[in-house]
């Protein structure tokens, strides 16, 4: 059997666990997600599940009618019988409660996502007339307060390469397991600053897909569209010396493909990777918090500054929505916009 690549086993692997997760919901919820299969992603899908059981459960606690019989037991028409009033307590329950003796909060962004599957979710049965009312829809989403974008300052962005390429300030067991990784390191952190690709995209990635006649990647966008993105002269010169380094490695069966791969001969996971990018950025700066994705917001906001091209920025970063990058890039948006203010010059001054 062929090995299945990266994006094609995370499917599988999602599948598998929505099937699991599936057992432990009211039966009629097989009907909404096979009917909504073709239109959303495996992960989205399996995001509602989890979204969908905890909405069950809290129903199972607190609703009389819910709390007499077991959740694979509800039938979609009690789905009446829940008031617009009972999701919003939902929404508050999920501010704070406790599940398996472990305590679980959830901010504004957490409850408009729960939120937003529970509409999906309603709507879907709504519009197939199985059910009467609409509850979810009467319920207006949270109000999420701004957050500043955190980003890498240009003298970070130098420092935090420097660190990763000569492992300063790191105790004698850290400089020694550095030297092992720091090629790959550097590359990989060379290529989320210079693409501005997700993490998801970059573990993703097999050799194959690296093109250097065109300095170019293929990857994997989110809902499983590819692309080809660009990169300069410093990504060429990390990933070269690492692809020499890569072509020396005996992968484990199954990882033969993987570009970037761990100590253990395997492709490098999602967590791995931001396990890896605190490590150096926590050297280089105690008050931000630097995620791989705060890698891609980096790029993103040296993109704009250098073109002033939100839809160039949307298309390299892969947003669908120019809106989304609009969102995220509005501050700079309004710095340019103060720039206008005094770019056209009325009259000439005159010296008198």
């Amino acid at each position: 059997m062929k090995n299945m690549n990266y994006h094609d086993q995370k499917n599988a692997d999602n599948m598998l666990k929505l099937r699991e997760l599936m057992g432990s919901l009211p039966p009629f919820c097989r009907e909404f997600f096979l009917g909504i299969k073709d239109t959303t992603s495996t992960r989205t899908r399996l995001a509602y599940a989890y979204d969908l059981r905890i909405f069950f459960e809290f129903l199972h606690e607190n609703h009389p009618l819910f709390m007499n019989k077991e959740i694979t037991e509800y039938e979609v028409e009690w789905l009446d019988e829940v008031k617009a009033l009972d999701i919003t307590e939902y929404l508050d329950y999920l501010s704070y409660y406790e599940k398996d003796n472990e305590a679980i909060s959830n901010d504004e962004r957490g409850k408009q996502r729960k939120l937003a599957s529970l509409r999906s979710f309603y709507k879907f049965f709504f519009n197939l007339e199985i059910i009467k009312k609409n509850p979810a829809s009467l319920v207006s989403m949270p109000k999420l307060h701004k957050k500043e974008i955190i980003r890498l300052d240009p003298d970070e962005v130098a420092l935090l390469l420097d660190h990763v390429e000569n492992g300063d300030k790191m105790t004698k067991q850290q400089a020694a397991f550095h030297e092992k990784t720091k090629i790959r390191d550097l590359a990989l952190i060379t290529l989320l600053l210079g693409t501005g690709i997700r993490v998801s995209e970059c573990v993703g990635l097999d050799i194959k897909d690296v093109d250097f006649k065109n300095n170019g990647i293929l990857v994997r966008r989110k809902g499983g569209s590819e692309a080809i993105v660009y990169f300069g002269e410093e990504v060429e010169k990390a990933l070269k010396q690492y692809m020499e380094e890569r072509h020396s490695i005996i992968p484990e069966s199954g990882h033969e493909d993987a570009l970037f791969l761990s100590l253990q001969n395997k492709r490098l996971s999602v967590r791995a990777v931001e396990k890896l990018v605190k490590k150096y950025a926590s050297a280089v700066t105690s008050l931000k918090k630097i995620t791989p994705h705060k890698l891609r917001s980096t790029y993103g906001t040296s993109l704009y500054r250098e073109t002033g091209d939100i839809y160039l920025v949307a298309d390299v970063l892969g947003h669908s929505d120019v809106n989304t990058t609009k969102k995220h890039y509005a501050a700079l948006e309004q710095d340019r916009r103060r720039m206008a203010a005094s770019a056209v010059k009325l009259r000439e001054d005159s010296d008198q």
